[in-house]
């Protein structure tokens, strides 16, 4: 019974992340909006991006982010929990493969190991969304334009392919905001 009670006390916030049905269907869970507000990103913006990056269809018909996501070489790939997703991690980077986004926020292991520490806080929801946030405003620092740091999050790049990807990118966190204002998400 401890050992429920424990459990369930520590999936109270994933569970608030991903699943909230918000009173009104366009709010931004509040995970997203503390997170948002601490580094000064708005709050659609953030939430858009977890949208594109991991949403999934739930069972109750609701459209969220899943934390529990992997892309490894350009495959995604859902868990049931955050023990699965991380065994099979470990797998892959024991593998040598290090290309591979993790979570929420689908932060690429290669390039932001240093700032996801160790493949298990890699995965911890709130970790995953303060990193993603970290490099999300770098980008806006650099080009003063939140869209063009949305599709710099994607692809850095200033080669033609990598800004073809960036403009495809942030049109899709586009759509994601545009139905947030919709009240359709």
């Amino acid at each position: 019974m401890k050992k429920d009670a424990r459990r369930l006390i520590l999936l109270w916030p994933l569970m608030w992340i991903s699943t909230t049905t918000c009173v009104q269907a366009n709010a931004v869970p509040s995970g997203y909006q503390g997170i948002a507000d601490q580094y000064q990103i708005p709050s659609k913006i953030l939430y858009a991006i977890a949208l594109q990056e991991s949403g999934k269809k739930l069972s109750n018909g609701a459209f969220r982010p899943w934390p529990w996501t992997l892309n490894v070489e350009g495959k995604p790939k859902r868990y049931k929990t955050r023990k699965a997703a991380w065994l099979v991690l470990k797998q892959y980077v024991g593998q040598g493969k290090v290309l591979i986004d993790i979570g929420l926020m689908q932060v690429n292991w290669h390039y932001h190991q240093k700032k996801l520490g160790t493949l298990w806080r890699a995965l911890e929801p709130y970790h995953n969304m303060r990193v993603a946030a970290d490099i999300l405003t770098s980008e806006y620092r650099k080009r003063k334009d939140w869209l063009r740091a949305v599709g710099a999050y994607h692809s850095p790049g200033s080669k033609k392919r990598q800004r073809k990807n960036a403009e495809r990118y942030r049109r899709r966190v586009a759509r994601h905001m545009a139905s947030l204002n919709k009240g359709t998400k």
